[in-house]
């Protein structure tokens, strides 16, 4: 059943809630939505799942301001989420972008309402290279091949970025659906979330992470390379990290059985 939530004045975001039994949120990626989880939300409710996914605003069903991109603002639109359901056992699962934004709702609200997190090929800890972090894109680089076309031509740079998503090859059907989901953000959300991934670093808020976290990431990830899932393990105590040998960025559709098997497995652990 889909509903809006209220997250600020005159800003409503987009909630998919379907099922019934142990919640888990979902977060999707850029520049995306919620319905890249289709895989995954015709599986979970059969299972005593309840799935709940959350369009970030700027993005599908959601309202589109023109602010409101940076973390600490995308962190507190998933707190509103999470009070107006009441949710007090939650699983966190984050993909890519939102990957990064469930890090930075752990730390910054103290891991409120959840009591595992799921960390999906994420963007975290940090998405361009830093001093120490070698790995990814440099900023002028995304800048110069991300940013920057968005603006010359968006539908062009989407089909690139999706063209690097998937390691296997999939249907042009489902490459078509999947790129017509980009299509559905705002130009200027797609912008400012690509500057926020650009300019975002989480390295302080691992250690604030006290809740079991599994890390599913793919070994072929030309987006977020594995460094990145290596990097969250080492930070994050008590981590599992478990690889996708044959995936790219999207193991949610590269190894979908065994993506859907290992975070069924890890929400349903300790039940």
């Amino acid at each position: 059943m889909g509903r809006y939530v209220q997250v600020e004045p005159n800003v409503n975001v987009f909630v998919e809630d379907i099922g019934e039994g142990k919640p888990v949120v979902f977060l999707h990626g850029w520049p995306v939505n919620y319905k890249m989880f289709e895989y995954q939300l015709n599986v979970l409710p059969n299972q005593g799942i309840r799935a709940i996914a959350i369009d970030f605003r700027g993005y599908g069903k959601s309202d589109k301001p023109s602010t409101g991109y940076n973390y600490d603002r995308m962190a507190d639109d998933v707190r509103a989420v999470i009070d107006d359901l009441q949710l007090t056992d939650a699983v966190l699962a984050g993909f890519s972008m939102g990957g990064a934004i469930a890090v930075h709702y752990m730390a910054r609200h103290a891991g409120h309402g959840v009591s595992k997190l799921a960390l999906l090929s994420a963007a975290a800890p940090v998405f361009t290279q830093r001093e120490g972090y070698p790995y990814g894109l440099t900023p002028a680089q995304l800048t110069e091949q991300i940013i920057e076309p968005i603006f010359a031509d968006r539908p062009k740079l989407l089909e690139t970025f999706g063209g690097m998503f998937f390691a296997k090859q999939h249907s042009q059907p489902f490459m078509d659906w999947f790129h017509a989901l980009g299509m559905e953000a705002s130009s200027y959300g797609t912008i400012n979330s690509a500057i926020a991934l650009r300019d975002e670093d989480l390295r302080g808020d691992l250690s604030s992470i006290q809740v079991p976290t599994a890390i599913l990431h793919g070994k072929k990830d030309e987006i977020c390379p594995f460094e990145f899932a290596e990097e969250m393990h080492k930070g994050i105590a008590g981590s599992q990290l478990i690889a996708f040998e044959e995936s790219g960025h999207g193991a949610f559709y590269d190894e979908l059985e065994k993506f859907n098997a290992e975070l069924i497995r890890f929400i349903k652990s300790g039940l």
